[in-house]
């Protein structure tokens, strides 16, 4: 189960929506396989064993 917006005791009190949001899980996964992506199409280019299945499957 995704979670779009961060939880802690001080969120309620301290936090605006946008950056409960920003800190999500939700944002925080998408942030990380983007990440990744990007450096796996890198390496690719970069003449690293990397395939295209494999960068395919990233994109998944």
């Amino acid at each position: 189960m995704m979670k779009d917006s961060y939880e802690s005791p001080f969120s309620a009190r301290y936090a605006s929506k946008e950056m409960l949001t920003l800190f999500s899980p939700d944002t925080r996964y998408v942030t990380w396989r983007k990440l990744w992506l990007a450096l796996a199409k890198t390496e690719r280019e970069l003449g690293l064993p990397i395939t295209a299945e494999q960068v395919e499957e990233l994109k998944a």
